[in-house]
């Protein structure tokens, strides 16, 4: 029997690559406890790694992180903003 590979972290770039956001988005929403995230250090200058299954549960997920529909399609979908380029 072979044992399993457990799945590899990723940084906040794949991540946000992954649910096509900016990484300023994916740490502010880590911080804020709405995506789950793994720190690293204990310092202000935390490093946060995710695992991409872990986020993919949490945008499925309602109410696993308190995200409401309108909330988790925000965060997938970037806004418009009006009128930028008229």
């Amino acid at each position: 029997m072979i044992p399993e590979t457990p799945e590899p972290f990723v940084d906040a770039d794949q991540a946000a690559q992954f649910l096509s956001v900016t990484r300023r988005r994916i740490l502010d929403l880590v911080r804020a406890g709405k995506l789950p995230g793994h720190p690293i250090g204990d310092g202000a200058r935390r490093v946060w790694r995710f695992r991409l299954s872990e986020l993919e549960v949490a945008i499925a997920s309602t109410q696993k992180f308190g995200l409401a529909s309108q909330e988790r399609t925000r965060i997938v979908r970037p806004q418009t903003i009006s009128g930028a380029f008229e």
